[in-house]
């Protein structure tokens, strides 16, 4: 079998797998994760071997520019103080806690062990956004787990850096030196991902070409990343902040055909390179096991304390730091159900993986590294534990605290946005009549249209079924694009003002988008 057909029946298999996961409405990343390792487990299924820059330069800025554009800087800047806290402290006391944990039970020594403590030490943004997409959890609650995941890489890369220095030259760092790598990696990925942000921007002002548009958004992640790589900065904080910076203002760069034929590109590259990711990692555990030397045998009962690990310092972390914030809010009373549902999703993905497959094969000295195969299997069988265990189960926890989002909520906010846009396009409405500025029976055609929004009943049409004049319709169009002008404009003072949220304006804007686009020219 060659490498090509490979890849393509890896494609395949992950695209049916994912496209049964939606269908019978469970986690794609988990499902995947499964069939992923039950494929990898049947007899004559070829070795599979993914290099570290495939994943690192080829999958990762792409989804994690995507689930970055899903987010805007006024929710991030809402849930900043327990993102800090979770990004830093709870990072540094995973790394350590399950460094400790490894030493005691593995064969990994110190050094090896804090590796792998690091490598596992955060949460992954992609993992945690492709779980997150089908529960109606509620906005600051899914933000603030998305956010988490996105920018705790920082602190999880500082510490990988230091990890392996120890490990490969056998020699300790200092807190000041790991203090200024951290402020190279972390700020100097945020001012990268600023600068390509704003360079994006400007470009994307000047043209109005659908296919360049849609190049510009394909590379700008790969250009966010590459260059802060190049300039030993955290290319995963350029990419983040890239992203939310776009996400925050893309709907003002472009016109509404341009934002659907972008969405509908991208929403299809991110299916893709999620399916197979995913996949990929059941794929590559049973290759990695059988690698393993006599003494690492021993690798399934680390994999259980390992994960246990992760998960109970999690458990411990956030329930504290919950219920410290609700005293600080005056609350009488702790609840327990957001903290639950903040630490059971906290699972590890495809940067775990990335982390661990970018571990040097020698030390300093040109001698093999000891153990670093016991890493790779123990990182990637807990990546397997958390996705199929707490990706599994995470729908059920959400329903059993009560706290997701009826379906009643989001349609109550959205219809009283979609009255309130009506409203403004009757008041431009009002105007242009004014002004004598279209035929009245074009805009008498709108009136009625709007009137019957409002009414939650269906427009009556012309009403004697003739069909219209070519210079009416003609009229219709340019007036009814005015209008959803006007409509654009109430929706983004409805979000500034904290009436709506950023997921009721997207769906709103985009629904703009297709009745414009549905005009024609």
């Amino acid at each position: 079998m060659t490498g090509l057909t490979a890849v393509l029946l890896l494609v395949i298999l992950a695209t049916a797998v994912a496209t049964g996961a939606r269908h019978w409405r469970i986690p794609a990343p988990s499902l995947l994760v499964a069939v992923g390792l039950g494929v990898a487990l049947l007899p004559g299924v070829p070795v599979l071997r993914v290099q570290p820059e495939v994943i690192n330069i080829m999958v990762l800025p792409p989804l994690l520019y995507a689930s970055a554009e899903e987010m805007s800087w006024r929710e991030v800047r809402a849930v900043w103080r327990p993102v800090t806290v979770l990004a830093f402290g709870l990072v540094l006391v995973t790394a350590v806690a399950v460094g400790l944990v490894a030493h005691a039970l593995t064969p990994l020594s110190g050094p090896m062990a804090f590796v792998l403590g690091a490598v596992l030490a955060s949460t992954d943004p992609v993992a945690v956004t492709a779980l997150g997409r089908r529960l109606s959890l509620p906005r600051r609650l899914q933000l603030m787990v998305q956010s988490e995941s996105l920018f705790n890489d920082a602190t999880s890369l500082v510490l990988y850096k230091v990890a392996v220095g120890m490990a490969v030259a056998s020699s300790t760092v200092s807190l000041p030196s790991a203090a200024g790598q951290f402020v190279l990696l972390g700020g100097g990925g945020a001012v990268v991902g600023a600068a390509v942000a704003g360079l994006v921007v400007l470009i994307r002002r000047r043209t109005e070409d659908p296919v360049l548009e849609t190049v510009i958004a394909l590379v700008t992640p790969y250009a966010a990343y590459v260059l802060a790589e190049e300039l030993h900065t955290s290319g995963v904080t350029a990419v983040v902040v890239a992203g939310v910076i776009l996400g925050s203002t893309g709907h003002r760069l472009t016109n509404a055909p341009i934002r659907l034929q972008v969405h509908a590109v991208y929403a299809t590259v991110v299916f893709l390179l999620e399916s197979v990711v995913f996949a990929i990692i059941g794929l590559e555990l049973p290759a990695l096991v059988r690698e393993l030397a006599p003494d690492e045998r021993v690798w399934p009962l680390g994999v259980l304390a390992v994960a246990g690990t992760v998960i109970g310092v999690r458990l411990l972390g956030v329930f504290p730091l919950s219920a410290l914030m609700q005293r600080r809010r005056g609350d009488s009373r702790v609840s327990w159900r957001i903290p639950a549902v903040v630490s059971w999703a906290g699972t590890r993905g495809i940067l775990p993986l990335a982390a661990a497959l970018s571990i040097p094969l020698t030390a300093h000295d040109g001698s093999p590294l000891p153990h670093r195969a016991l890493v790779l299997v123990l990182t990637t069988s807990v990546i397997v534990v958390t996705l199929m265990v707490q990706g599994f189960t995470l729908a059920p926890v959400v329903g059993w605290s009560g706290i997701a989002l009826e379906p009643e909520h989001t349609a109550r906010e959205e219809a009283q946005a979609r009255n309130a846009l009506a409203h403004a396009g009757l008041a431009a409405l009002d105007e242009l009549a004014d002004l004598e500025a279209a035929p009245a029976i074009v805009i008498e055609q709108l009136r009625r249209d709007l009137q019957a929004r409002l009414q939650t009943s269906a427009a009556d049409g012309n009403g004697d079924g003739e069909p219209a004049p070519v210079e009416t319709l003609v009229a219709y169009r340019e007036l009814r694009r005015t209008l959803i002008a006007a409509e654009s404009e109430e929706l983004q003072r409805l979000y500034t003002a904290n009436r709506i949220s950023d997921t009721t304006r997207r769906r709103i804007q985009r629904t703009l988008d297709l009745e414009e686009t549905g005009l024609g020219e």
